[in-house]
């Protein structure tokens, strides 16, 4: 008897990688996903953290992907692999500090890897020819199956009859009158096959799933690395960059400020590494110091503090204020007025 033929999808959660995966399960190819987390991740947590989006899905996307059609997904952690990627993308950034094509070479290639581990056949992916403007165009996806060594192992089942033939293909494993020619960034024929297949609770089919596509996060990566004189983080960092309100009133030091008690929460979780301040006469935020501050720093970020609480328009605010080294002392404080807090402040 001839084996089934099996293949690794890469599942992102998003309605393209759903019905890739789909169409080649309809060709009586056994597949398993796999989806790598970078720390970057839109979904999930923040809306977990903030009270107004309490309301909002809590699901992981590509769990929920992979429950829909039935396979085994495969998590698989590479924060530390990918700092590269972000720090130094070989092929530049996209709109704001995404590295498109270098991210999707890398993700090819971390499934090549795990498909030669695993003993698979071949690797498919959700991309659309002229889907994205950076790392799904017709010049670039050569582009990727080289550079992850992928080569004619990836199959891109949406838009493979515009694309030469693969290795699964030519054996015969897949047959390619049954694949799409999907071009461009219309989601209608997505979304026509979606109702095709019966999906319909799916995830924005234009949606991102990267908070590096995200123009206000890419900001406060770029005042990090500036702040900080070097182009690295840690994950708390990057946690801490989709949480809060940020502000750099002064070169050598930023704060964050929660929103809401969702994110003051949240922010606890952080106070044993930063200095931190709360107001005790007034409901208000938690507020983290990241960075060197002396006296007269304290003293400000204890005024901005205090604007963003109850008593904003009170005389004095008393401020409790923790440093890092472990003292603790209360400051009584003015609060800032908006006048006094220009604009370039917020990150």
């Amino acid at each position: 008897m001839t084996p089934q033929r099996k293949a690794v999808a890469l599942i992102s959660g998003g309605l393209d990688s759903m019905l890739a995966a789909r169409l080649i399960l309809d060709q009586n190819i056994h597949i398993e996903g796999i989806n790598f987390y970078t720390g970057f991740c839109v979904e999930g947590h923040t809306h977990a953290i903030r009270n107004k989006d309490r309301s909002k899905p809590k699901r992981n996307n590509a769990l929920w992907v992979a429950e829909q059609l039935g396979i085994r997904l495969h998590i698989v952690e590479v924060i530390d692999e990918y700092k590269d990627i972000v720090i130094n993308p070989k092929h530049g950034y996209g709109a704001n500090l995404n590295p498109c094509l270098d991210c999707k070479g890398f993700m090819v290639r971390k499934a090549v890897e795990w498909m030669r581990e695993n003993d698979f056949d071949f690797i498919i992916t959700g991309e659309v020819i002229g889907q994205r403007p950076k790392s799904q165009r017709r010049d670039t996806m050569p582009v990727v199956a080289r550079e992850s060594g992928a080569d004619e192992l990836l199959l891109r089942p949406l838009c493979a009859k515009l694309l030469p033939l693969t290795h699964a293909e030519k054996e015969g494993w897949v047959d390619r009158e049954k694949l799409m020619g999907f071009n461009g960034r219309n989601r209608k024929p997505q979304m026509a096959l979606a109702a095709q297949y019966g999906f319909k609770d799916y995830a924005q089919p234009a949606g991102g799933c990267c908070f590096l596509t995200d123009e206000n996060y890419a900001r406060r990566l770029a005042d990090l690395w500036a702040g900080r004189g070097q182009r690295d983080y840690e994950l708390d960092d990057i946690m801490l960059l989709k949480v809060g309100r940020h502000l750099r009133p002064r070169p050598h030091f930023k704060l964050i400020v929660g929103r809401d008690e969702g994110e003051n929460n949240f922010l606890r979780g952080y106070t044993t590494r930063f200095t931190h301040f709360y107001a005790k006469s007034h409901l208000g935020p938690l507020v983290l110091l990241d960075g060197e501050a002396d006296k007269r720093d304290v003293r400000l970020a204890a005024e901005i503090t205090a604007r963003f609480g109850k008593g904003r328009n009170a005389d004095k605010v008393v401020i409790s204020v923790h440093e890092q080294n472990g003292e603790e002392r209360d400051l009584t404080v003015t609060p800032l007025t908006p006048e006094c807090m220009p604009q370039e402040w917020y990150l």
